[in-house]
């Protein structure tokens, strides 16, 4: 509606629910007074700043193309998910364990992040990283309960950083980065609960008996590329495996 001012809704102070998306806010200031809003979606405004008052109840923001640059002030104890795709965020810095301690859904599709490093909210169980600059992945160690894991179309080229304390992790995906060997992907050995990987469009799966030299190496894979794991397949891999340990 090309709405610049939302002033109006201070007086609502009872409003669950609040979509703002497709408007031109640059200020959120007016939501203060709803202390009782559980759900916010302010997609594709000229908002520069996710920084809000701290509201008790918040479970939900989507906060998608806007023109967020950091991740600071978000403080909402509550607060289970959020969604910022599609901004000029270029660091992870910011969130805070401390007061976000019940988030566990974390989308940052489409920024323009250069690392992991510093991204201090441990609890997490689904992180979306895919679109961004990401050359050198840091502190997953401290991510115990992380599930999912989205990286596609960043530019990794080695798979360091990976820790056996993501003892939750069981899907990852790194389409369309630069993993040219499988001895990058012999460091995913360490996740003891990885069943679906995805490694298409990288140069690594260009090579002769792709799934096969993958298989090999991580045989607890159930899917790999979207595809169930066949058990013919499985044991074949595994002839391999034991060959390569004979030698």
């Amino acid at each position: 509606r090309g709405l610049t001012d939302i002033s109006l809704l201070e007086r609502f102070i009872h409003l669950r629910y609040v979509d703002l998306s497709k408007n031109k806010l640059k200020d959120l200031a007016p939501l203060s007074n709803l202390t009782q809003l559980l759900w916010l979606k302010v997609d594709r405004n000229l908002l520069t700043s996710a920084s809000m008052q701290e509201l008790p109840y918040l479970q939900v923001i989507s906060f998608d193309c806007n023109r967020i640059m950091d991740l600071e002030g978000i403080t909402h104890p509550l607060l289970a998910s959020i969604s910022l795709k599609e901004n000029k965020i270029q660091t992870v810095l910011g969130l805070s364990h401390d007061q976000l301690f019940s988030l566990q859904v974390l989308e940052l599709r489409g920024n323009k992040i250069k690392t992991t490093a510093g991204l201090g909210v441990s609890k997490l169980k689904k992180l979306y990283l895919a679109k961004n600059t990401i050359c050198s992945l840091e502190g997953l160690e401290e991510f115990e309960q992380l599930e999912t894991l989205h990286l596609r179309g960043n530019k990794l080229e080695a798979l360091d950083g990976f820790s056996d304390t993501m003892k939750c992790l069981q899907y990852l995906n790194l389409r369309s980065n630069g993993i040219k060997s499988f001895q990058e992907v012999e460091k995913l050995q360490v996740l003891p609960m990885l069943q679906a990987l995805v490694l298409l469009d990288n140069p690594c799966a260009e090579e002769p008996d792709y799934r096969l030299e993958v298989l090999s190496r991580l045989p607890q894979l159930q899917r790999l590329d979207k595809e169930s794991v066949e058990e013919e397949e499985r044991q074949e891999a595994e002839n391999i495996r034991q060959e390569r340990k004979e030698k």
